[in-house]
């Protein structure tokens, strides 16, 4: 549906058509068998990857497509509108690339941007802990220094794309107790360092085409170079990283919420009672009004914010305000969904119930939404203009 698109310039609108155009004829016939089994989406990966769609949202110059964030954002929607694992699996890529793109030496960059960005590598962020999730300074995994290496120990969890990525951005304490915010640093780490091992992947309610799972570090060596930035600088890295990573989140829930609306207005103009297509019975139609007005809004959030981003001013509030907005309509329309469809929509014969799953955890990683809340309301505490 092309008129759902808000784009001006005619070259993006032929780059998001194009793209449409990948995930309908070569992602959708591989949703069903890869969700059902719990497969990797390698060849998802490949696919987009010839594209240049996971280098999309970094410069030409350093080896991506440098396109604004309003279009990378509405690319990473139609992905999900198809296939949630995959958006979220793009969106997280993009986050594992941010720290090297931002904040490495030229000489880093040049090094191993390239390879990230051009579709043959995909990437990891890792940031979170068994006891270290909305509490990031409670980091305890650490990076020692060690003449010209650092030696890592400890356990980082919750890591999409762990057992499959082929590099890690991972937080690490190299100083300080654990709630210490100053001492936590930023790494680039191979995913064939030795002394790293993955754990099995979690068993988890949706996204089963995504895999999540925990690092564990036991004295594994790195060289001294793979540090990104300072040391001590990483918890910076990390919350930058994230309000980016919030707008990713943001467009995937939204191509969620799409992908449910459209299964559920289909649904309704074939499915008849009384002698009358659902949709034509009010109390549906008014059903799916509201589903289509949250989709609708969950749009407009994301890309208000895309814009400010794209000016290249501060954007921390609306992309917690998009996050929120975005991840808690796909929880309501997914469910809505789930109830247009009835008896039916409860059963997997029909894509709406694994829809319903894959949102619940859209409202809880990137920062749960009682996080985006605290951090909305600081920015509102802090604005002198109230």
């Amino acid at each position: 549906m092309p008129a759902r698109r808000i784009l001006d310039d005619p070259e993006h609108h032929d780059i998001l058509e194009a793209v449409r155009d990948v995930v309908a004829t070569q992602l959708a016939p591989l949703v069903d068998r890869a969700e059902s089994d719990g497969i990797f989406p390698a060849e998802a990966y490949r696919i987009l990857g010839e594209v240049g769609v996971l280098g999309m949202a970094y410069p030409g110059n350093l080896g991506g497509l440098g396109l604004p964030s309003e279009l990378h954002l509405q690319i990473l929607e139609e992905i999900g509108t198809v296939w949630a694992s995959v958006a979220v699996g793009v969106s997280v890529h993009a986050l594992s690339c941010f720290a090297l793109a931002n904040y490495g030496t030229p000489e880093q960059q040049q090094r191993w941007l390239p390879e990230m960005l051009s579709g043959t590598q995909v990437g990891a962020y890792s940031l979170s802990e068994p006891q270290a999730g909305s509490d990031p300074a409670a980091t305890a995994a650490t990076a020692r220094r060690d003449g010209d290496e650092y030696v890592l120990n400890g356990t980082k969890a919750w890591v999409t794309n762990a057992g499959y990525a082929d590099f890690y951005t991972v937080m690490l304490r190299t100083g300080g107790a654990p709630g210490d915010r100053r001492g936590i640093s930023c790494f680039l780490v191979p995913a064939d360092t030795p002394g790293l091992t993955v754990d099995p992947p979690e068993q988890k309610m949706g996204l089963t085409g995504s895999p999540t799972a925990s690092l564990v570090f036991e004295d594994a060596r790195i060289p001294a170079d793979r540090l990104i930035g300072t040391e001590g600088e990483g918890l910076a890295i990390a919350l930058a990283a994230l309000d980016s990573g919030r707008l990713g989140i943001s467009a995937c829930a939204t191509g969620l919420a799409q992908g449910a609306l459209d299964a559920a207005v289909g649904y309704a103009k074939v499915r008849e009672t009384f002698d009358r297509p659902i949709i034509d019975h009010q109390g549906v139609a008014f059903l799916l009004a509201d589903m289509e007005a949250a989709v609708s809004s969950s749009r407009a959030t994301y890309l208000a914010a895309a814009r400010i981003r794209d000016r290249g001013e501060p954007f921390s509030k609306e992309a917690s305000v998009a996050k929120l907005v975005a991840t808690d309509n796909a929880m309501r329309v997914t469910t809505d969904a789930v109830q247009v469809l009835g008896g039916a929509g409860y059963t997997r014969d029909f894509p709406v119930e694994r829809y319903m799953r894959e949102a619940k955890v859209m409202q809880i990683f990137e920062g749960t939404n009682q996080i985006q809340r605290m951090v909305i309301s600081s920015h509102l505490a802090r604005d002198p203009r109230l």
